[in-house]
């Protein structure tokens, strides 16, 4: 029998479904690091919260361990990498607190719009200063979404009930998927000028990371609200107290910060600020849909061998893993290369097959295509949830198989359609197990992708290498690897250069100022 522990306080109703399904399971809370170690080697299972920390140490010590469990979205308590090397599944629940975060974010906007902390707090010292509190309407304000997803579009269904007009960022967000929302989709410059609240539905990742920066906020209507239920991090907290004490930002509403448990915030005491300690998910309901889910995947994985909602493991039966496994690399892979190059939203993605590719089961390949191209807007997409997250957001994927026989045993190909036109990238494998690039928006380029590299798109010229190599030996960068590639000669050429660290942006700043240089940036696989 599976032996499952419940290490953070968790609604009852998961350890009886664990027991209903054959699942032993012991609910034991609070626990120091090493009091956890020394008991987490007789389980199978670990269910948690945001509490426990599944660190290194704690896999290490966890020797029959094969799945994680967080009842929650966020998994920055979770070694993920560490985990996926031991051989244990992560999974979380991202959809069992969306209701009760959108209607935190709706909450926090009308504190602000009618400064209710501050009015209960004047009343409750005995002031009645009824003519201190003027508030705005709601009805017929603009609403900026920065992030149209699942918890976004809830927000927005919400809104749009309350008689707001609502404008929406997000690069996989559709024109047809927008008309069925009932918003209208516009940049992110277009938002910041024309919304009067703004609120913030990401995840955190390099890209999204202060997206309301200094510059950013700037842009922002004068008068806007700021409402953050996502993830710290997003906003510039400096730069918002700037905004807030200067009047331009006429009110911020804040459940994540930067540090957290925020126990001292630059922003505390400002006024027409409101904060609450993290509370988007803490309802109820949400508090027992989450210990469910949970508990029903971690007990589905341990006694039949399905696999919902993982961060690290793909849905695939025993017969197709092996075969299916560096096919699915492969198509990571250029998923995760296209999704860095291809700037812009996206309409329509591609994946097309042919050789021996093209007698393979495609979900798991568009699965692990989806993941990679869109790892780089979210911190928990996966081979699972990315195709559902693809639908939710309005994309067209196709799925194209060849029968013609190419240059290769097997071949896959990604493109996907923006706004600037189409860009393709194509890759096989080599020896049929490692990953290859061989194609780069229409110029032939061999290469293994992986760990830091520079990308860089110059016009052929003599000298060219020898002066991008300079520019990385005066800033200390060791080359790996070096692969070329151009359409014609004294035509465009790109260049693909594996370096020993990251690519620093000052590095790439120095780069893009070398004569004959077009475009460079860093990538990381």
């Amino acid at each position: 029998m599976p032996k499952v522990l419940i290490s953070d306080k968790m609604d009852p109703k998961a350890a009886q479904i664990f027991r209903a399904r054959g699942v032993e399971v012991d609910e034991i809370t609070g626990k120091t690091p090493e009091e956890l170690k020394a008991i987490i080697g007789q389980y199978d299972g670990l269910a948690i919260r945001s509490a426990t920390k599944v660190t290194q140490e704690i896999l290490d010590a966890a020797t029959n361990l094969k799945v994680v469990g967080r009842a929650g979205i966020g998994v920055d308590n979770v070694d993920i990498p560490a985990a996926s090397a031991k051989g244990v599944v992560v999974m979380n629940t991202p959809f069992g607190n969306s209701i009760t975060t959108a209607e935190h974010a709706i909450a926090l906007m009308f504190a602000l719009a009618r400064q209710l902390p501050e009015a209960d707090a004047s009343t409750q010292a005995g002031k009645w200063e009824k003519n201190r509190f003027m508030g705005v309407e709601l009805t017929n304000k603009t609403l900026g979404l920065v992030g149209a997803g699942n918890i976004g579009s809830i927000v927005a269904d919400r809104a749009r009930g309350l008689k707001m007009k609502v404008v929406a960022y997000d690069p996989f967000l559709t024109p047809e998927r927008a008309i069925e929302l009932g918003i209208e989709k516009a940049d992110l410059d277009t938002l910041l000028s024309r919304a009067d609240f703004i609120t913030l539905h990401t995840p955190l990742t390099d890209q999204t990371r202060n997206i309301l920066s200094a510059e950013n906020l700037a842009k922002t209507k004068k008068g806007v609200r700021i409402i953050n239920c996502a993830r710290g991090g997003l906003i510039d907290e400096a730069a918002l107290k700037a905004g807030l004490d200067s009047g331009h930002i006429a009110g911020a509403a804040l459940d994540v910060f930067v540090t957290e448990p925020a126990k001292e915030n630059g922003l505390f005491g400002t006024p027409n600020f409101v904060s609450t300690p993290h509370l988007g998910a803490s309802t109820t309901e949400a508090q027992v849909n989450v210990a469910i889910q949970v508990a029903e995947q971690m007990a589905d994985y341990l006694v039949n061998g399905g696999v919902t909602n993982a961060l690290n493991m793909p849905s695939l039966s025993a017969e197709e893993a092996p075969k299916l496994k560096p096919y699915m690399a492969l198509a990571e892979t250029l998923g995760s290369l296209i999704g860095q190059l291809a700037h812009g939203p996206l309409s329509t993605i591609s994946i097309e097959v042919e050789g021996a590719a093209a007698d393979l089961n495609m979900k798991p390949i568009t699965g692990a295509v989806l993941a990679g191209l869109m790892r780089v807007y979210s911190d928990t997409v996966n081979m699972v949830n990315a195709p559902f997250l693809a639908r939710e957001r309005g994309l067209d994927v196709r799925e194209v198989r060849h029968d013609r026989e190419g240059d290769y045993h097997t071949l896959v190909r990604v493109t996907v359609k923006t706004e600037a036109g189409e860009r393709s990238v194509a890759g096989t494998l080599f020896g049929n197990a490692a990953p290859r690039l061989i194609e780069l928006f229409g110029i032939k380029v061999e290469a293994d992708l992986e760990g830091h590299m520079l990308y860089v798109v110059n016009e052929d010229a003599p000298g060219f290498i020898g002066r991008i190599g300079t520019t990385l030996g005066e800033a200390g960068v060791n080359i790996g690897t070096f692969h070329l590639g151009r359409r014609s000669a004294g035509g465009e050429a790109v260049l693909l250069l594996s370096v020993d660290e990251p690519v620093s942006p000052e590095l790439v700043a120095k780069v893009r100022v070398l004569p004959g240089v077009k475009t460079a940036m860093a990538l990381s696989f």
